[in-house]
């Protein structure tokens, strides 16, 4: 069931770093001189705000670091699912050695019997 979805994981997990590092900026907050006819905002606010920042910052991080282990992992898949290809593809000609083999000398042991 997984299987089905790999490719579409493959196409998206490039990608998912970019708009990781792309965000990060966007959470980071700008110091601005204030202006003297701002309203003052509650200092209880501005703390919430700086932690929701910091928090948004920190998850971002977050799911940029999981994506690259996402991106390494599909990529060590895609290693092993090649190497087991090629383990496949040595055992059916194995078989097929052994099968043909294994007529050869079924018919050799007939014409034997038959003479």
């Amino acid at each position: 069931m997984a299987a089905q979805f790999l490719p579409i994981i493959k196409v998206v997990a490039p990608y998912i770093a970019q708009i990781a590092t792309a965000a990060i900026p966007a959470f980071t907050s700008k110091k601005e001189a204030p202006k003297s006819d701002e309203i003052k905002t509650d200092p209880i606010v501005t703390k919430q705000i700086e932690e929701l920042q910091d928090a948004a910052s920190k998850n971002a991080n977050s799911v940029k670091v999981l994506a690259e282990n996402l991106q390494q992992a599909i990529e060590n898949i895609d290693i092993a699912a090649q190497k087991a290809n090629k383990k496949i593809t040595t055992y059916k000609i194995v078989i097929f050695l052994s099968l043909s083999l294994t007529i050869i000398s079924l018919s050799t042991s007939l014409y034997l019997l038959l003479q």
